[in-house]
Order: structure tokens, then C-alpha cells, then sequence
């Protein structure tokens, strides 16, 4: 069983930035893989980025890249979102989530466990 508490959302306006933080608990963080959704209001879920355990592999949406990174830190068992030069339609409920093994899928389904969502609103 895996634990995930995220936090760092909140109200920033367009061009700004935030950091989200995804703070496991339960079994060693290393040997899973780690990433974000986020979900709009009226919209399925969708990918943001992830991590594979070794932190050598990422993946992003194209709505994102070049503007957000995932990041880890092994250490401390979390896992961070760089949020930069954010948008209106960046605004959503953000997910942290976890699966085994190293494949960087965008697919929900193949998620094994997800945080309680934190709140970013960017106003324009």
C-alpha cells in the first residue's frame, strides 16, 4: 500500500509559477514510477508528466513541455511538479500518482494508487 499527500496548490496569475510536492509513504518510493494528472472541471483526467525510479527517464503531455518538470528526491520519498509560465487552462484539481514498474504511461487506468488532488487556479 502506498500513502500520497500532495500540496503546493493554489491562486497564481498567468506567466507565474508554482511547485507542487508529493510527499509517499509505504513501500520503498525507489521502486516505483511517479507522475501527475490533473483534472479541469467538466473534463476527464489527464497526463501531465512522470518520472521513471531512477529519475533518468521522463515523459510530458505537449500542452506542458518545456514549461513543467517533474522532479524526485529518493531521500525524502516525494516527488515535485515545477509549474512555469502558467496559463489559464493550466487551472485544474492536480493528482500525484504511482505504478510499478519503469513504463512512463499517460494512460489513468494504469495508475495504482493517487493522491487526494490539490487546487491550482491561475487568473489572467
Amino acid at each position: 500500500q502506498v500513502q500520497l499527500v500532495e500540496s503546493g496548490g493554489g491562486l497564481v496569475q498567468a506567466g507565474g509559477s508554482l511547485r507542487l510536492s508529493c510527499a509517499a509513504s509505504g513501500r520503498p518510493f525507489s521502486t516505483y514510477t511517479m507522475g501527475w494528472f490533473r483534472q479541469a472541471p467538466g473534463k476527464e483526467r489527464e497526463f501531465v508528466g512522470a518520472r521513471n525510479w531512477s529519475g533518468d527517464n521522463t515523459k510530458y503531455a505537449d500542452s506542458v513541455k518545456g514549461r513543467f518538470t517533474v522532479s524526485r528526491d529518493n531521500a525524502k520519498n516525494t516527488v515535485y511538479l515545477q509549474m512555469n509560465s502558467l496559463k489559464p487552462e493550466d487551472t485544474a484539481v492536480y493528482y500525484c500518482a504511482v505504478r510499478w514498474g519503469s513504463v512512463l504511461s499517460n494512460s489513468v487506468r494504469d495508475w495504482n494508487y493517487w493522491g487526494q488532488g490539490t487546487q491550482v487556479t491561475v487568473s489572467s
